[in-house]
């Protein structure tokens, strides 16, 4: 099975943030093409530069604000950024919803995108051992083509981090 490699509104964008993501550059950026490549599997948008764009940003306010609360920093930047591709109302609302609820604990049921990609988000995190119905020759596609590169132990430094500063609030960006 065939991935994709190559995206121009998502190369884009991280040719904004290429400093402010440093080292991890790359790493966030295989994290970027995996979801992306796995909510594609399980739904075809009506517009893919919402998914482009949800992509690129949905987790980049760890980096950009220096923070593991960053759901509001990575839309604030979301939104600006649709707002020079002259996104609608309604592809807005799917971007906005896109990012928020990739961390729900449950279904979304608002948007099938904001769904698919939680699922996708899910099976990246968990390195494929939860492949929520993505093809295994898919899953071992992205792997070859955008390997780890350090990003879950990057991932699992900052968590600790915020533990060790929030003990009551470790996973700030996880909802209902």
């Amino acid at each position: 099975m065939e991935c994709i490699t190559q995206n121009q509104i998502i190369d884009t964008i991280f040719g904004l943030y290429n400093q402010q993501l440093g080292p991890n550059f790359v790493p966030y950026r295989n994290h970027v093409y995996r979801v992306f490549n796995l909510t594609l599997a399980r739904h075809k948008p009506d517009n893919i530069r919402v998914l482009e764009v949800a992509a690129a940003f949905h987790d980049l306010g760890i980096y950009t604000h220096s923070t593991f609360d960053y759901l509001e920093p990575s839309i604030e930047l979301a939104l600006q950024y649709a707002q020079k591709l002259s996104f609608s109302q309604y592809e807005l609302k799917e971007l906005q919803a896109t990012i928020v609820y990739h961390h729900k604990l449950s279904k979304v049921r608002v948007s099938a995108l904001a769904e698919a990609f939680r699922m996708a988000d899910i099976t990246d995190l968990s390195w494929g051992l939860l492949p929520n119905s993505h093809p295994k020759a898919l899953i071992a596609c992205l792997k070859a083509n955008f390997p780890n590169k350090g990003f879950h132990l990057s991932l699992t430094r900052l968590f600790l981090k915020n533990l060790w500063h929030h003990p009551f609030n470790p996973l700030p960006m996880y909802k209902w």
